[in-house]
């Protein structure tokens, strides 16, 4: 959700992935372009492995770079990294990887399995290709990672964007089409491109600075495009179980935040996307504090609008 805090830390001691410091530091600096984008996310370096929900780790013994995506990130066990890096960080091509995976962790996948792209591949010279160190990948990798296309319904995004930081480095000979590629390869600058920048921004807007307050048993009426957000402030009059919910046909992300001093503490959320019910959360409310509902739609319905109430 947009206007989140997340909370990022690093493997160290003696363990299997412990992070280097100049590898830490190319991992912040890539945190830092990516908000220098302007993005309404916050990234936080916490001390705790427990109380992030990115963990990173490195490992050159191991050899690969990856990342959950977006809120999968959540659902790998905490003694494990969410995002691992395998080579150096610090050279040109290292900086780009630890951009590249962050990227993932913001919910991006690989442009170049973009629906969008038009890509022909020479398909066995990838599976050959790809089968040699340093990735060694089996049949099954290489297609989840390059071939195997996502859908229109996966994705939200552009068309190509050979720039990518999200596109991978590919010798001559793997891609048929375009032609330009299978004759000179494709070498992406490492950086973020301008559409990477016009994405992230779309997806994680700079935060507003007021925030309408929710009031009890009143439905608001929202109209929102696809992939739009809003947040509400509640107050609570007294302390007790409240339920906060949507209704209409729309399918939505709801997350309830206490305001901990400006900063939004997760407490609960529902996701009701491809269900036949409204997103949904009851919870237990403090007189005196202060909390923000945040909403996020999907996907609008026939009618194209929904609302929210507390009761």
């Amino acid at each position: 959700m947009n206007g989140t805090v997340l909370h990022y830390s690093f493997f160290g001691g003696g363990s299997h992935f412990a992070v280097p410091k100049k590898q830490a530091d190319a991992v912040r600096d890539a945190f830092a372009k990516w908000k220098a984008v302007g993005v309404g996310l916050e990234f936080q370096e916490v001390d705790q492995l427990s109380e992030a929900e990115v963990r990173v780790g490195y490992s050159t013994a191991d050899g690969s770079s990856a990342s959950a995506v977006g809120r999968e990130v959540l659902d790998v066990p905490l003694n494990e990294p969410t995002t691992v890096y395998g080579w150096d960080l610090t050279t040109p091509y290292g900086r780009g990887t630890a951009l590249h995976e962050l990227g993932h962790v913001l919910g991006m996948e690989h442009e170049h399995q973009n629906p969008f792209a038009g890509i022909k591949w020479h398909e066995q010279a990838v599976y050959d290709s790809l089968a040699k160190p340093p990735n060694n990948w089996d049949h099954e990798t290489t297609f989840h990672n390059i071939l195997e296309k996502l859908t229109s319904q996966q994705v939200q995004g552009s068309t190509w964007d050979p720039d990518s930081i999200m596109e991978y480095e590919f010798e001559p000979g793997l891609i048929d089409e375009p032609e330009q590629y299978d004759i000179n390869g494709l070498v992406p600058p490492g950086t973020l491109s301008s559409a990477d920048k016009e994405w992230a921004l779309k997806w994680y807007p700079p935060a507003k600075t007021t925030v309408p307050t929710l009031q009890p048993f009143q439905t608001v009426a929202l109209e929102l495009k696809a992939g739009e957000q809003v947040d509400f402030a509640i107050t609570p009059a007294g302390s007790r179980t409240y339920k906060i919910e949507t209704k209409g046909a729309s399918d939505t992300l709801l997350v309830l935040f206490e305001d901990m001093q400006g900063e939004p503490k997760f407490l609960a959320g529902d996701d009701d996307s491809g269900e036949d019910r409204n997103a949904s959360i009851t919870y237990k409310l403090f007189k005196g504090r202060r909390y923000i509902a945040r909403l996020r739609l999907y996907y609008p319905g026939k009618s194209g609008k929904t609302s929210l109430m507390y009761s």
